[in-house]
């Protein structure tokens, strides 16, 4: 019997300590290089993120979350984009370009969104299938959460505020 109360302990501490690991930042990884091709033609690149917090979003216009979550993303943008917070929406590859025009356009999306007619950029960004795939990176570039479906708004405006007060990239 004690021996499952050690064992337990063990796994618990683990747990614990993955846990603080992964608080402290220490599993933060740097967003893939990627070159994101706009709706007006232009190229922006992983790199063109540094220096503010930026709100990744792949989406598609078929997808009934994603046009769901759209007016709290373009809400979270105009709350925050003075502050040095930039988005960054990503249509799928199988969304028809028109299509994503025409939503655009009709939602009046205030921010930058991009076409990934090849699939390069979300297999890049972990091989994003699932819509809305939605990440948060920090000043330095490193992605330091990522959501499946809409995230919790709430808890999200709290993660760009902390994010917003550290010190920018060295």
């Amino acid at each position: 019997m004690a021996s499952k109360h050690w064992i337990a302990g063990i796994v618990a501490a683990a747990v614990i300590g993955v846990g603080a690991w992964v608080y402290s930042g220490a599993g933060q990884t740097a967003a893939p290089q990627s070159t994101f091709v706009l709706l007006d033609g232009s190229q922006k690149t992983t790199a063109d993120l540094k220096g503010k917090v930026t709100l990744v979003n792949f989406w598609a216009t078929s997808c009934t979350t994603c046009v769901a979550e759209m007016p709290e993303i373009i809400s979270t943008y105009q709350k925050y984009q003075g502050k040095g917070f930039d988005t960054l929406a990503v249509a799928m590859s199988y969304d028809p370009p028109s299509y994503v025009v025409n939503f655009v356009e009709s939602r009046k999306l205030p921010f930058q969104v991009a076409l990934d007619n090849t699939g390069s950029v979300a297999k890049a960004w972990g091989d994003v299938q699932l819509t809305p795939t939605t990440f948060i990176v920090n000043k330095r570039g490193e992605i330091v959460k990522s959501y499946i479906g809409a995230p919790d708004f709430e808890q999200l405006h709290k993660l760009i505020e902390k994010l917003l007060a550290e010190p920018a990239a060295a």
